[in-house]
């Protein structure tokens, strides 16, 4: 495996990023995923720090599945705009819906492992409330609350890998749970290296612009006059989440185009 070749599948995806009807889809369903943000994040303003975690996360996992879904139709799209067959989005999406629906299945483990680790910290919460020795327990289990709070952060992460490994495998090859863990495990273990690096490719442009978004919106808070409104608060992040979709729609429609031109690439070196 040389640099051209990695280089030719770059451009190949990129070629095949900004297309109207790819954008036009990506960005309603991040438009959606960003109003998911805001409901929850709107209903944090006033709670506990328990229930401010769980608010938190539960998004994350909830947007991964919808965007597993999303992820699925776009790669059936390039494959056959790869090979040079028509690619209609009504009739794709017609043969792909329930593999489509079966895929933002595979995110409900991580979600029912992560309200496991949130119960957890709630008991925590309630040791800590004790009259008396509230105290002892919060000092002598403080470990408890990081290891919970690193495993939802872990879980986050592999939700969000999802993307990239296991949404080319269902779009290519079909929802077999069993052929799909054998896939997985087969690329990991081969070539863990280079398939970390392709995933940091795909990854790279999301990332960079996610962060000059989010920067440029931390200094939109900091101007904010009526920041003390909740009502102003969730309307403000409402239409910030606007340019924040059709922005970041690009970088989207090119992470699953080069996963699954990563994927094809892994296949060929067995």
């Amino acid at each position: 495996m040389e640099l051209n070749d990695i280089q030719f599948i770059f451009n190949r995806a990129l070629t095949h990023t900004f297309e109207r009807k790819k954008l036009l889809v990506v960005s309603t369903i991040l438009l959606l995923c960003g109003l998911l943000v805001v409901f929850f994040r709107g209903l944090s303003l006033h709670t506990g720090q328990w229930l401010t975690m769980s608010l938190a996360f539960l998004p994350i996992f909830l947007c991964s599945g919808v965007l597993l879904a999303i992820g699925v139709l776009l790669i059936r799209v390039y494959h056959d705009q790869v090979k040079k067959k028509r690619a209609s989005f009504r009739n794709v999406l017609s043969k792909s819906w329930d593999v489509m629906i079966g895929s933002s299945y595979l995110s409900i483990p991580l979600i029912l492992a992560y309200l496991l680790l949130w119960m957890f910290l709630g008991i925590f919460f309630l040791l800590n409330d004790i009259p008396g020795v509230g105290g002892v327990f919060s000092v002598l289990l403080s470990f408890a609350p990081f290891l919970l709070n690193l495993g939802a952060i872990f879980l986050s992460l592999l939700s969000i890998s999802l993307l990239f490994f296991v949404t080319p495998i269902v779009a290519l090859r079909g929802m077999n749970r069993i052929q799909l863990s054998q896939v997985l495990a087969k690329r990991l273990q081969k070539d863990l290296f280079f398939t970390l690096f392709l995933a940091t490719i795909a990854a790279l442009p999301l990332l960079l612009l996610s962060g000059l978004l989010i920067l440029a919106a931390a200094m939109t808070d900091a101007v904010c006059l009526t920041c003390n409104d909740p009502l102003y608060i969730m309307m403000q992040w409402f239409f910030i989440m606007v340019p924040f979709a059709l922005i970041l729609s690009p970088t989207v429609v090119f992470f699953f185009n080069f996963a699954a031109e990563s994927h094809v690439l892994m296949q060929r070196q067995k």
